[in-house]
């Protein structure tokens, strides 16, 4: 079905409930939320943009993303939500390879973004408004199961980034999970986005859409600790979804503050390894609101789950073992640990993560090859690598694939590496994560120079601000003689991490 179809019917049932709010102030309720999506919407399909087209949305946080997003879908076509911090490069490059058809942006990100033959709608320019206010379409444009709905992309160690193919059947099946598993939600509930929109954040507004619950964008446009701790009293029954950097930082104003974060009802987090003893501080401080999900762009937010209970118990005899998990599979979701065989492996034995369901990616974006190899006899092989104990939680040990988590955002050393090669003066560069205690891991870039040619840090950080998102920049120069190699010449990256424990 058309997750329009969600906001159609809140619409049309709770017509006066608030929907679109900005901190404390409520900017639309649902009859109006839904009429400017659905005149959105229109404005699209006038374009030809809808089923079987794509658009992207190229935004920071604000209410006119969740209308954007629901226009989208309003007039049929797919949505290709595009991550903020992106430099205008890389969002013009998956704005081509999507093949979208238009991109609606704001100027604070996409001033400079001017894809060839793509329709460019500014949310900040004055004719938006009249786009908001055209004849609405009268309902949401069918939409099969299998039709492509959210086509996110995400970038891989062998270089340009994937489209993550999610169908309309993904979503519905990845809300429900939610509701099963997670949390229940209410209609008393506000959604709060201080996370990316054009991530998993972005896809928790389908259940509170479908409940009529209230969506409130940050007065700052992202995530303040201070903020947060301000608004909640005032707004109540506050959800959020939060990486682990996020949840320390909150927990540090509400210890600082002595308060134990009043208002907030459910702050679910992932996105990257949360150490035990902050988790045992976060409910030591805030009590338990607390909820763990392990997921990935090609099974949106759903893997596994550990429910606020098991979160705050400490009365079982393996309490921390399972806090440091990161739970048991979804309910709609078999997962399994798996050798390189394929061959399913004992309680308590490391391999990779398999998972098989109806939240499971179509497949890559025209790259058969990719999906050939990340999805086979029906399960999607993560590249994570983990345990799984007795009772069916699953803790991980591990990533086959080098990315660094900075921040709850995935940062790919080949993209970094590759635009690093792009300076005359760079003859090899590798680049590992090193541990962050704010932000789980930072970039260090190990570089050899040409012969005769020399670079120091400024340089290559202004290079890379010309090619690359500025999250991406390695925050550390290393300038080497030679990269240590084995007999094959590949790249020792165990040796540069080793170097850094060193240092450290």
């Amino acid at each position: 079905m058309n997750p329009a179809e969600w906001l159609a019917r809140s619409a049309a049932l709770h017509p006066g409930a608030p929907a679109l709010m900005r901190g404390a102030e409520v900017l639309a309720d649902y009859a109006e939320f839904a009429r400017q999506a659905a005149g959105l919407g229109a404005a699209l399909a006038a374009r030809g943009l809808g089923p079987g087209a794509r658009v992207a949305v190229f935004m920071t946080n604000r209410p006119e993303y969740l209308v954007a997003l629901y226009a989208v879908w309003w007039a049929g076509a797919a949505v290709v939500p595009i991550n903020a911090k992106l430099h205008p490069r890389e969002a013009e490059w998956i704005i081509a390879n999507a093949g979208a058809g238009a991109v609606i942006l704001s100027e604070d990100v996409g001033a400079d973004l001017r894809p060839e033959g793509v329709v460019r709608l500014s949310v900040d320019a004055a004719e938006f408004a009249g786009l908001l206010a055209r004849d609405p379409l009268p309902a949401p444009a069918p939409m099969a199961g299998e039709a492509l709905a959210w086509l996110f992309y995400t970038s891989g160690t062998t270089g340009r980034p994937k489209g993550v193919q999610i169908t309309a059947a993904n979503l519905v099946a990845a809300v429900l999970s939610y509701l099963a598993d997670v949390d229940a939600v209410h209609p008393t509930d506000a959604a709060f986005y201080a996370a990316p929109m054009s991530h998993g954040a972005g896809l928790y507004n389908f259940m509170h859409v479908i409940r009529a619950a209230r969506h409130v964008l940050p007065p700052s446009g992202g995530f303040d600790a201070a903020e947060i701790l301000d608004l909640a009293p005032r707004l109540g029954d506050l959800h959020m979804f939060a990486a682990p950097t996020m949840v320390r930082r909150l927990v540090a104003e509400a210890k600082a503050r002595g308060c134990r974060g009043a208002g907030i009802r459910t702050i679910v987090y992932g996105g990257g390894p949360m150490y035990l003893a902050d988790i045992v501080e976060a409910v030591e401080v805030m009590g338990p609101r607390f909820v763990q999900i392990y997921g990935q762009g090609e099974s949106p937010m759903t893997i596994t789950a550990l429910p606020r209970e098991l979160v705050a118990d400490r009365s079982h005899a393996d309490w921390r073992a399972r806090l440091a998990s990161v739970g048991r599979a979804f309910s709609a979701l078999e997962v399994r640990i798996a050798g390189a065989d394929g061959r399913t492996l004992p309680p308590g034995e490391v391999g990779e993560i398999l998972v098989r369901g109806p939240t499971v990616m179509q497949g890559y974006w025209r790259n058969p090859r990719a999906t050939a190899e990340t999805i086979r006899d029906g399960w999607l092989w993560t590249g994570d690598m983990g345990a799984m104990d007795g009772a069916g939680f699953v803790t991980l040990h591990d990533r086959s694939k080098d990315v660094i988590i900075s921040g709850g955002t995935n940062i790919y050393p080949r993209e970094v590496e590759e635009a690093l090669l792009l300076h005359a003066a760079v003859a090899e560069v590798s680049v590992v994560g090193r541990p962050h205690p704010d932000w789980g891991e930072e970039v260090v870039a190990f570089v050899v120079c040409e012969p005769g040619q020399g670079a120091d840090a400024a340089t290559l950080d202004a290079h890379c601000r010309e090619h690359i998102a500025r999250f991406k920049r390695p925050k550390q120069y290393r300038f080497l003689a030679e990269l240590p190699k084995n007999n094959y010449g590949k790249v020792l990256k165990t040796d540069l991490r080793r170097m850094l424990e060193e240092d450290a």
